[in-house]
């Protein structure tokens, strides 16, 4: 209320149709994830047994990540129709930070896939039924949840609101109720990437493994209480992120995306696909927990050998390199002793 009442500033050198419509596009594209979130399982709704959720859309979660992506839109008009130097530069790098680690969001939902063989946000929850996704797909979980504090623009991650590079990024000019929606939007976004991380990695709205009898409490309307303390989780997590961790510098944080999370992404979704093709064609538990092993024995000699090399570059970097040895003998400077032996001859 105290953002809606204060005084619209729009800058004269402002495209003012874009200025305005830049967080309107920010803050609807988070809203329309949630249409392809089952926020309980089956309730008695007035006498009818259906689950909350809008929409199960056969490619729900590329629903998610497509709304996503239009997102950014609103990030970079937002910088370019300011008219300013600052934000223009908060909102393309912004851009580039966002749609960097959508690619390894992307790949990490492919497992996912993979195993649950569909791409509905139902079928998902389905196929976590005896064990959640965390545990039998961790890299994915583990590479997703890195990838949403990126997308979210959040702490450590928050390049594009560096205050002592960018003063405020993208929304440097803005105020009033125009930078209350990019405000929204930033933890609406939260909300629905730590929404759409319990439906495909904790099983969305089912109760953990031992507590599967509470799904049935309160006519089922319990399951939105397990759901609620999950995304919950997930916001704590990010609130302990902003807390703990300092801001990385931009060139780190690209190279971390492009060159580590992107590669193990790709290298992980082949283990998946081979494991879940071993599977398929009653492969004996024997074969599985070899290929297992030998996938685990590869990554660590991998790493080893990484490291080495990594050490062995610091060395030779550390290395004082000894002044070459002169071409031609350079003649002794004359001493005071050897200019009165001169005088005296």
């Amino acid at each position: 209320v105290k953002l809606a009442l204060k005084e619209d500033i729009i800058p004269a050198a402002a495209d003012r149709a874009v200025f305005v419509l830049a967080p309107i596009i920010s803050v609807t594209t988070c809203f329309m994830a949630f249409a392809v979130i089952p926020l309980t399982g089956e309730v008695n709704f007035f006498g009818e047994q259906t689950i909350m959720q809008l929409t199960d859309l056969p490619v729900g979660v590329l629903y998610v990540l497509a709304t996503a992506s239009i997102g950014v839109y609103g990030i970079v008009l937002g910088g370019w129709s300011s008219g300013s130097t600052y934000p223009l530069l908060g909102g393309l790098r912004s851009s580039a930070q966002v749609i960097s680690y959508e690619i390894a969001m992307g790949l990490s939902f492919v497992g996912v896939f993979i195993y649950a063989g569909s791409m509905s946000t139902g079928d998902i929850i389905a196929s976590q039924s005896t064990w959640w996704n965390v545990v039998v797909l961790f890299p994915s979980f583990a590479i997703y949840v890195i990838s949403m504090v990126g997308e979210t623009n959040r702490a450590p991650f928050d390049l594009a609101e560096a205050e002592g590079e960018l003063v405020g990024g993208f929304h440097t000019e803005y105020s009033s109720l125009k930078f209350a929606l990019f405000f929204l939007a930033e933890y609406v976004n939260i909300i629905a990437v730590s929404a759409l991380a319990t439906t495909l990695f904790l099983g969305g709205p089912s109760a953990p493994p031992g507590l599967g009898f509470t799904s049935a409490w309160f006519g089922g309307w319990f399951s939105f209480i397990w759901f609620f303390l999950k995304v919950l989780a997930f916001f704590f997590f990010f609130v302990w992120l902003r807390g703990t961790l300092p801001r990385l510098r931009y060139d780190q944080f690209m190279k971390f995306g492009w060159k580590v999370l992107i590669p193990v992404n790709i290298a992980w979704i082949l283990v998946v696909a081979t494991l879940r093709l071993l599977t398929q064609q009653g492969a004996s538990q024997f074969v599985i927990a070899g290929f297992t092993g030998a996938v685990v024995l590869a990554v660590l000699g991998a790493m080893t050998i990484y490291d080495r090399s990594k050490i062995k570059t610091e060395e030779r970097a550390n290395q004082v390199e000894p002044m070459p040895e002169p071409s031609f003998p350079v003649p002794a400077l004359p001493t005071s002793l050897a200019l009165k032996e001169k005088e005296g001859n």
